[in-house]
């Protein structure tokens, strides 16, 4: 295993990753379970170190930042792989079916295919090192910017064309949510107490559960807001292998940002619209939901619970 993360740790070195390297020679990576054993190993030997120490109150930065390594190292190959898709596509137009140009053809797919391996095997140890992110600071590793999507096995690859085509629908499928959409919407509250947030957390939590008992191919729509109550929602709906559609805010925008999100969100057309307690922005939410004839379930009361003047969902 030492030699193996000694390996792996090398590899990350981002700044000189460079698609003209021998990476023809490249054997296949690490065995799934390897690289899992080894994050999980490196992750429990690290963190034990922090609690009770001065550097305990670093453990969600550092933990966020490990996780973010391997993102790093994924997307990096992922642009590799794009690029070599684009010469793929350029050969295959000016393909004049001599042997030169065939075994130049033959080289970038088995290049690319390749770097699509170490992609994935980055991608493995990034979902491992989540898991563990989760364990340890209860909250969704979600990245700074982008999106948080793993290729899976890749198929057999016959010719240029199929690649090309394969890259295209694996990359888009990857990208895509399947089932029922529910929108998730609140913001940055604060307790008076650690009983008071414990009670919040319980009434959330039920509320999550019973429109997922409604809605059995749900996946959750929310602002991904990792500081505020969207993270509790993140968690859950990570825990529960429940995919999420996230809709950041265009800072562009300003103070149109969070009412341009909403339009977004809604224009998924969800079956709920779950809302606890935010700002003007989930006000506005709440009644454009309303106004569209979509259910929303008003959690906006003390502690998460329907307000008494409102008709509960």
């Amino acid at each position: 295993m030492t030699s193996t993360l000694s390996a792996i740790l090398s590899a990350l070195e981002l700044g000189h990753l460079d698609r003209t390297s021998d990476l023809r020679t490249l054997e296949a990576p690490p065995p799934a379970e390897a690289m899992e054993q080894t994050v999980s190993a490196v992750w429990s030997d690290l963190f034990a170190l922090f609690p009770f120490s001065a550097l305990e109150r670093d453990i969600e930065d550092l933990g966020w930042g490990l996780v973010n390594l391997f993102h790093r190292a994924a997307a990096k190959k992922h642009q590799m792989i794009d690029r070599l898709t684009d010469e793929i596509r350029l050969v295959l137009a000016e393909q004049d079916g001599s042997e030169v140009a065939t075994a130049d053809l033959e080289d970038k797919i088995d290049l690319a295919r390749k770097i699509e391996q170490s992609a994935e095997a980055y991608e493995t140890m990034r979902d491992t090192a989540a898991r563990h992110y989760l364990h340890e600071t209860g909250r969704s590793w979600v990245p700074a910017s982008g999106n948080r999507i793993s290729l899976g096995t890749t198929a057999a690859i016959v010719d240029g064309r199929s690649y090309l085509q394969a890259r295209r629908e694996r990359v888009r499928d990857a990208n895509m949510v399947h089932g029922t959409p529910v929108i998730f919407a609140g913001g940055r509250l604060r307790f008076a107490s650690d009983d008071d947030a414990k009670q919040f957390a319980d009434n959330l939590l039920r509320t999550l559960n019973a429109v997922r008992e409604r809605v059995g191919d749900m996946y959750l729509v929310h602002g991904g807001d990792m500081k505020g109550i969207e993270r509790l929602a993140a968690s859950w709906a990570e825990q529960n292998g429940i995919q999420q559609l996230r809709f950041g805010l265009d800072r562009k925008l300003g103070d149109r940002a969070g009412f341009r999100r909403n339009e977004q969100m809604l224009s998924v057309k969800p079956r709920y619209v779950i809302a606890f307690q935010g700002n003007g922005v989930t006000e506005r939410l709440v009644i454009e939901a309303k106004a569209r004839g979509i259910h929303v379930v008003d959690r906006r009361g003390p502690l998460g619970t329907p307000p008494a003047s409102r008709s509960c969902g």
